[in-house]
């Protein structure tokens, strides 16, 4: 992009993965943000390679060579990808207003960072927009004319947002016991599910309890600190906010970790090493913001 300046801080986490973190972070060197802000996690006591492979992580980050503001936040001892990431991004926003967030396996397209920047300024005091994503998981289905659309799921892998955003997060999901006994989620999901075909419009009310049941069972199991995530509790607040989250038309960024020495992400998927495209610019920004629900009923049957 002829003309563009990035000045938007960037977000690298990282663990004890060398071989992944030096693919991103070259990347992010492309692109010379003169604010970085570094969240590690320490290593695990049962695991002794640790300690050797989260030095070799962290040692990537001195290789910084233009000029930049490099802040760290490194964890002495495991915390675990619930509390780390929390009160990493807790102390990112305690200090920039907003920034683009990588984790060590986040592969982006160049044009990921351009991207995320002018829709964290367009959308900045948009409180309908929670969250911006550099993740498409429609598999080639090209869902509007415009560069992005709006979601109701928060995907992060490479994402964007801002402070007055993050404040509303609560990791320990302690709305959690209302939202469930009130059955707020028959209201958040919907009752029934709406499917246009042939300009004929059917309701799927079996496709929509089985959401219900869905991310009743998720969010449960995270509430009762069963998953060590702190993701889940994103969507979770977003949605009691009734925010919106933009993806793009296209896919800007592949998951490269998938495999035995993730934390989560160990079986291979059809979501894993997802080719990456080109965001065109300028952007097609849409005239109004609806949430796109055909969008979303594919994501939710395809990728949860």
């Amino acid at each position: 992009m002829s003309g563009f300046q990035f000045t938007t801080p960037v977000v690298f986490m990282v663990f004890n993965r060398p071989h992944v973190t030096e693919q991103i972070f070259n990347e992010i060197r492309k692109i010379r943000p003169s604010k970085l802000l570094i969240i590690a996690d320490g290593p695990r006591p049962n695991r002794p390679d640790d300690v050797e492979k989260c030095m070799a992580t962290r040692h990537i980050i001195e290789q910084v060579d233009w000029e930049c503001e490099v802040l760290k936040n490194y964890a002495d001892v495991n915390l675990g990808c619930k509390r780390r990431v929390a009160s990493g991004l807790d102390w990112v926003f305690s200090i920039v207003e907003e920034a683009i967030i990588l984790e060590d396996d986040c592969l982006p397209h160049p044009t990921f960072f351009p991207f995320c920047q002018e829709m964290l300024e367009r959308y900045r005091d948009d409180q309908r927009i929670m969250t911006i994503s550099g993740n498409n998981f429609q598999y080639g289905q090209r869902r509007t004319p415009y560069s992005y659309y709006f979601s109701r799921y928060a995907h992060v892998w490479g994402w964007a947002t801002w402070r007055r955003a993050w404040k509303c997060y609560d990791v320990d999901m302690n709305q959690w016991p209302e939202v469930r006994t009130g059955y707020w989620l028959f209201d958040i999901l919907g009752s029934m599910r709406a499917d246009i075909k042939n300009g004929q419009c059917h309701f799927d009310v079996m496709g929509s309890m089985q959401a219900i049941e869905y991310w009743y069972k998720i969010f449960d199991s995270t509430y009762a600190g069963k998953i060590d995530t702190w993701d889940y509790q994103l969507i979770f607040t977003s949605w009691l906010q009734n925010a919106l989250h933009i993806l793009p038309n296209v896919n800007l960024v592949s998951n490269i970790g998938f495999g035995v020495d993730a934390t989560h992400t160990k079986i291979v998927r059809k979501c894993a090493n997802m080719p990456v495209e080109e965001a065109k610019f300028p952007l097609q920004h849409p005239p109004f913001i609806i949430r796109d629900a055909g969008a979303d009923d594919y994501t939710q049957t395809t990728h949860f």
